[in-house]
């Protein structure tokens, strides 16, 4: 009996320090991931207090990637998103999901099944968008070709997959000094002329801390869709901002807009906006002549030149479905192991689609890569790779 008053006492002064004791609770609290830290935080006040504070400092992206086809009942990413969120250390703020065409909405074979695929996709991305945290902007896009590095580590060589089933979802908590949100401009079928006060309601003009837009248009085979992309980019084309992006096959989630019913012909464009002094980007544009090792080496090297920082940053690769193996004669991942060999540490993610947004620059206070002698740039292209770095400022 001795020994079991022993352990009570144990137990008890156990008790005492995880009741009393911030320091040591928010130790212990730190090596939750942050579902299991939100059951803890229910506790008591001490906890909840000390749970807020972890979860404040949990400051970096973290993604879900899915690489391997499962059983055909749902995507990939549903499965690999509903096992990982119980692992991640953040609490997702704002997610972009990007999933394979052909699997996210099963194959399209005739007009018939086109209105089977929609549904399909829908009930796909509101199966995603069910695992995620109610106050989260989720932008979700279909596209034919998936560029992503798998978990684990964000020095894990990043796949090209131009075929088979695959996905990611890049998780962005709240990051201090950053403010991400997503933008919708559909095509108003009865004016030919964009009303240019929607920009400002997106964030996108009077706006000094904006850095980064990532663009993606949709439908972009529908007539009058250049058109419209043109009216969106010219106005964002300006030295202080990095835009990048490109066409992709849909969009199937913004979920400030569930509700409102989009008409499944329009075209449009969506993104995400990302403002703040201390977010710094670059970006470079791989041409038709960049086809061969060397070539995609020295596009590597000039974004090197840029020196954004490798902490806290993300890579995004936005290709032509007609590059990739196709255009390095057989050779596979090129752009990918080009990027890798550069940029040792910092994850890649992006997509194959129907054309790229994008061109040479930097933005960094005000130095620019490639100065434009006041000419626009032309952001608008074909059969080309756009590779962007956006540094997200120093985390504690």
């Amino acid at each position: 009996s001795g020994g079991g008053s022993g352990a009570m006492e144990a137990t008890g002064k156990g008790a005492f320090v995880l009741s009393n004791l911030a320091e040591v609770v928010e130790r212990v609290l730190g090596f939750l991931p942050t579902k299991a830290l939100l059951r803890a935080a229910c506790v008591c006040r001490l906890w909840r207090e000390c749970a807020r504070r972890t979860l404040r400092a949990r400051q970096r992206v973290a993604w879900v990637a899915a690489l391997e086809a499962g059983p055909a009942e749902t995507h990939a990413l549903v499965r690999a998103l509903a096992r990982e969120l119980e692992q991640v250390h953040v609490l997702p703020q704002t997610v972009l999901y990007i999933a394979d065409a052909e699997t996210f909405s099963g194959h399209e074979e005739s007009h018939e099944q086109k209105k089977a695929r929609k549904r399909n996709s829908k009930e796909t991305a509101a199966a995603l968008e069910k695992l995620l945290p109610k106050r989260c902007q989720v932008l979700g896009l279909v596209t034919p070709g998936i560029v992503v590095t798998p978990m684990g580590s964000s020095s894990n060589q990043p796949q090209e997959i131009e075929e088979g089933e695959a996905g990611f979802a890049l998780l962005f908590p709240k990051i201090d000094g950053v403010k991400i949100h997503t933008f919708h401009f559909s095509k108003d079928v009865k004016s030919r002329v964009f009303d240019e006060s929607k920009f400002a309601e997106a964030g996108l003009k009077n706006n000094p801390d904006l850095r980064v837009v990532l663009l993606f248009g949709y439908n972009s085979w529908k007539s009058g869709a250049t058109r419209f992309l043109h009216q969106i980019v010219n106005p964002l084309n300006e030295k202080s901002i990095i835009l990048a992006g490109g066409q992709v096959e849909s969009f199937t989630s913004l979920t400030s807009e569930n509700n409102s019913a989009q008409p499944g012909d329009a075209c449009g464009v969506v993104g995400l906006a990302f403002s703040g002094p201390q977010i710094q980007s670059a970006t470079v544009l791989l041409d038709q002549d960049v086809a061969d090792e060397r070539t995609a080496e020295a596009a590597m090297q000039r974004l090197k030149a840029a020196n954004i920082p490798e902490h806290n940053t993300i890579g995004f690769m936005f290709a032509c479905v007609g590059r990739g193996y196709r255009h390095y004669k057989t050779k596979r991942n090129m752009e990918a192991d080009a990027f890798r060999k550069f940029f040792p540490n910092i994850p890649l993610f992006g997509f194959f689609g129907h054309g790229e947004i994008g061109c040479d620059r930097i933005v960094t206070g005000n130095f620019v890569l490639r100065e434009c002698n006041d000419i626009k740039d032309d952001l608008l292209h074909g059969y080309t790779t756009v590779m962007t770095l956006i540094h997200l400022g120093s985390t504690r």
